[in-house]
């Protein structure tokens, strides 16, 4: 992605010594053309004339748009999915290789000995063997889908080999020769599940930031820095427990300030978890566990503040042909190609034994839509964000663990890593009630377990670290896609949100009759004790899990007054809920901004239509610009008129708040917040805690700006006493950089100049080797938006201006006319390097355009410029 942000970074030792020359040369000979031309475009899949499909019934056409996107139409459901391997397969077989090899444990067969680690905690994890525990679970129906998919997969592989496959085949060639992908199973599409569940995990990071701050902070300070969502500044999805949808004024100013009661109970759970645990001069050892988390593949980009999405969905009320609208775009890793596939799937008649006529964004690997709509419905995600995962501390003697007094044999299991280009590595994996012991992993999560131990009169060898998540509980989330796809009403909706428990999300709905709705699903454990925001001790039931939330008394609603549903990752409920979700909700803010236009387009009697609600997910308004400039400009009156605080006020006088690419004024005010944030926090903090922006950053700063005598603000080495010293000191190194990054003319300036966007293969595309980089990497792309700002192009302050979370796909579904949709993806339908349709999608989303989305067997066919019949 451009930045230090820890990724899989492919440093094989063959490439290391060897590549360098072989991917220059293999560079040259793909420029030179002849056998290198020949090399790339091998790959290229057959889109029109026919093809065999062996097991099909009968005839599936596989028509595709003028980007490649297809649409599907078969006799048979079975059929149906068989062919969607197949063309699966087709545009994206590396990605779902390399996927499944990840989500099994197994990139060492690919990529040698440097992956080990990785393959360790992911086994340890035990992603693989939950999902071939949840092939068991599958419905007779969805067992044969997924093994239809899979047959189609294999279909493929039959033809196709090597370089056939896709480039990067050849290129692992150099390192790997031997290597020839296996067989596709369901359980190598359902593990994929598992690696979405854990890139939307929860707050397992916020659970370790407020422990690495424990190491050099008072509990008040810790909480400060970790403010709790403020009702009275920021709208809550639903009204149940005393939230308040819909009721933001247009005038209120946001603020990250946490209601005093709200505030001390925090407090208060913290320091009892802190006693529990203590977590004194833990910073060493916090910082490797921080960096064994974030060293693992994040296939949907890096966990963080900026992990989330917007969807609203608005009634036939306020919208111009008196039916629903709904719009989506998820908040994910900037990956190359897109974790997204676009494509429909329809049967030629729907009926019971042919039910699919549905079309949106499919996950490579996975059969049927993910979101998206059918005839009849369309739904959204966005992340409900629930505390899913906690760290235990356990005391462990041998193969034994105390819990309750008693001593607790261990789960003990065997594993065995193939590591290409050396011998095998045999791993031992043990687990407590909780989960597996992950202290087992890694030097850091062994220091604290001596850390600890240490502190609580404990033998060293005896202190564990284990993890419960969720999603290690094998459950049938596999059966709600096709459940999804068919579903018709309100009641088949939620009922298929009933299986969709891991990863938990804001499900956002709509329907031909004019219904609106929310659903909040998943699996929501429920403690003795404690809520989730710091590690506690395993050995006692005090803080154990005693159940979950019950489907049925998970926030809910239909056809609201207001005649509109936000969600943007926000508290789904208020304060007063009777079952704790998280203490960790996103703040705000872009809820904040979507109810906000949604509000001044209503109050003006505008009718929406698909433009309006696109023109809202290109929003750039800064919130945190908002609050802060005003003090800047208040700074820089004081100020000496050279000065670099009083010059920047001159430039954001006047200034509208908007992170537009071509705005000075955003990029100086990106550069005044990074430098704010480094100099008033970061030399305070744990090197492996800095601040990061995005919302809870805006929370923190707005709320301590109302206090210009906070301590934070003081720091005698900088001169600075004061918030306003210390807004200066900041405003005049901003000054400073801006010039000597962007010139000496501010009119020149551009926020579009700094904040970029290189869409990076998330296998080759961070390998160390340029070549390499180069054949599969794209970009950069100059971008608007911000970290919390609707138009979410998130970045991290502790790193630079870089893009490195974006808004994955947008779509926008008219219920009226599914014809009038619209959508676009990040990158391509096509995961070849060098295909046209590899990146030809990002231009167009890197501006905020979107194309139409044909769903109608006659939109389809006028749209169509390629058509391919697979043939039994």
């Amino acid at each position: 992605m451009g930045d230090d942000t820890p990724r899989l970074r492919l440093h094989h030792r063959v490439l290391r010594t060897l590549g360098v020359t072989l991917a220059v040369l293999l560079v040259l000979a793909l420029l030179a053309g002849g056998l290198g031309i020949w090399t790339v475009m091998r790959s290229f899949p057959q889109t029109s004339g026919s093809l065999k499909l062996p097991g099909l019934t009968a005839p599936v056409t596989v028509v595709r748009d003028p980007s490649g996107v297809p649409q599907l139409t078969a006799q048979t459901s079975d059929d149906l999915f068989r062919a969607q391997g197949y063309v699966h397969a087709q545009d994206r077989f590396w990605e779902m290789d390399f996927r499944r090899h990840v989500t099994a444990g197994r990139l060492s067969e690919l990529f040698g000995a440097s992956q080990i680690p990785t393959d360790t905690f992911i086994r340890t994890l035990g992603w693989r063997r939950v999902a071939e525990q949840e092939v068991k679970l599958l419905d007779k129906t969805s067992l044969r889908y997924y093994q239809d998919y899979a047959d189609g997969v294999n279909a493929y592989l039959a033809t196709h080999s090597g370089a056939e496959l896709s480039l990067e085949y050849a290129i692992l060639g150099i390192q790997n020769p031997g290597y020839r992908p296996e067989k596709w199973t369901p359980a190598d599409s359902i593990a994929w599940l598992k690696a979405m569940a854990w890139d939307l995990r929860s707050n397992l990071e916020d659970e370790i930031d407020r422990a690495l701050l424990a190491t050099k902070l008072t509990p008040a300070q810790v909480a400060e820095l970790h403010p709790g969502y403020d009702y009275a500044q920021h709208p809550t999805i639903t009204d149940l427990g005393g939230g308040s949808p819909g009721t933001v004024s247009p005038d209120a100013q946001p603020a990250g300030s946490t209601p005093a009661s709200a505030s001390a109970a925090a407090d208060a759970e913290a320091t009892a978890a802190l006693a529990a645990v203590p977590a004194n001069d833990y910073r060493d050892r916090l910082e490797q566990v921080a960096s064994s988390l974030a060293a693992l593949p994040q296939l949907m980009g890096p966990a963080g503040d900026d992990i989330g999405s917007n969807s609203w969905v608005v009634s036939g009320a306020h919208t111009a042909t008196g039916k629903p609208l709904l719009a989506n775009d998820p908040h994910l890793g900037a990956v190359m190609p897109s974790v997204w596939y676009q494509v429909g799937l329809h049967c030629a008649t729907v009926g019971p034994d042919c039910p699919f006529d549905v079309a949106g964004f499919s996950f490579s690997g996975l059969p049927g839509v993910i979101i998206g709509h059918n005839s009849r419905i369309a739904w959204g995600f966005t992340n409900l964000g629930p505390d899913v995962a906690d760290l235990y501390v356990e005391k462990v003697t041998g193969n034994t663990y105390e819990y309750d007094g008693q001593q607790v044999p261990l789960t003990i299991r065997h594993e065995t890593i193939t590591v290409a280009g050396g011998p095998n590595v045999r791993i031992t994996v043990r687990s407590t009630r909780h989960g597996p012991i992950v202290t087992d992993l890694s030097d850091g999560y062994a220091a604290i377990a001596k850390d600890q131990a240490g502190k609580l009169g404990v033998p060293a060898q005896q202190f564990q670290l284990s993890l419960e998540w969720t999603a290690l509980t094998p459950g049938p989330t596999a059966n709600a896609i096709f459940a999804f796809d068919t579903a018709h009403d309100w009641a088949s909706f939620r009922a298929a949100a009933a299986s969709f428990q891991v990863p938990s999300q804001n499900l956002l709905y709509a329907d031909v009759d004019g219904n609106i709705g929310y659903q909040a699903p998943g699996l929501i454990p429920v403690r003795a004790s404690g809520d989730g925001t710091l590690p506690v001790p395993g050995w006692t039931s005090q803080y154990g899990w005693v159940g979950t939330v019950p489907y049925d008394q998970l926030p809910s609603v239909l056809n609201p007054p207001s005649g509109y549903i936000v969600t943007a990752n926000n508290a789904a409920v208020g304060p007063g809920f009777p079952a704790m979700i998280t203490r960790d909700w996103d703040y705000g803010y872009r809820a904040n901004q979507i109810e906000l236009r949604l509000q001044k387009l209503l109050a003006h009697g505008t009718k929406l239509t698909p433009k309006e609600m696109s023109a809202i997910q290109a929003d750039t308004y800064d919130a945190n610009a908002a609050a802060l400039v005003p003090i800047l400009l208040a700074v820089g009156a004081k100020a000496d008129p050279a000065s670099g605080a009083a010059r920047g006020a001159a430039l954001l006088r006047g200034w509208d708040y908007h992170d537009d690419g071509d705005s000075a004024e955003a990029a100086y005010f990106a550069v005044f917040w990074k430098n704010l944030l480094a100099d008033a926090f970061g030399r305070k903090l744990p090197a492996s805690a800095p601040p990061t922006g995005g919302d809870r950053w805006f929370a923190v700063v707005d709320a301590l700006a109302q206090h210009p005598d906070s301590a934070w603000w003081a720091d005698s080495k900088l001169g600075a006493s004061d918030r306003d010293e210390m807004f200066a000191y900041a405003a005049d190194r901003a000054w400073s950089e801006a010039t000597s990054s962007l010139g000496g003319d501010p009119k020149n300036w551009r926020w579009d100049s700094l904040h970029t966007l290189e869409l990076t293969n998330a296998s080759f595309g961070s390998s160390g080797v340029a070549p390499i980089e180069w054949l599969f990497n794209r970009g950069p792309y100059p971008v608007g938006g911000g970290s919390s700002i609707v138009d979410a192009t998130g970045w991290d302050t502790s790193v630079g201006y870089q893009v490195d979370r974006v808004p994955s796909m947008r779509m926008v579904v008219d219920l009226a006319d599914f014809d009038r949709s619209t959508w676009i993806n990040l990158t391509g339908a096509s995961g070849h390097a060098f295909d046209p349709h590899y990146a030809d999608q990002a231009p167009l989303w890197a501006t905020g355009a979107t194309r139409p989305w044909p769903f109608s067997p006659r939109a389809v066919k006028t749209a169509a410029t390629q058509s391919l019949t697979l043939t039994p």
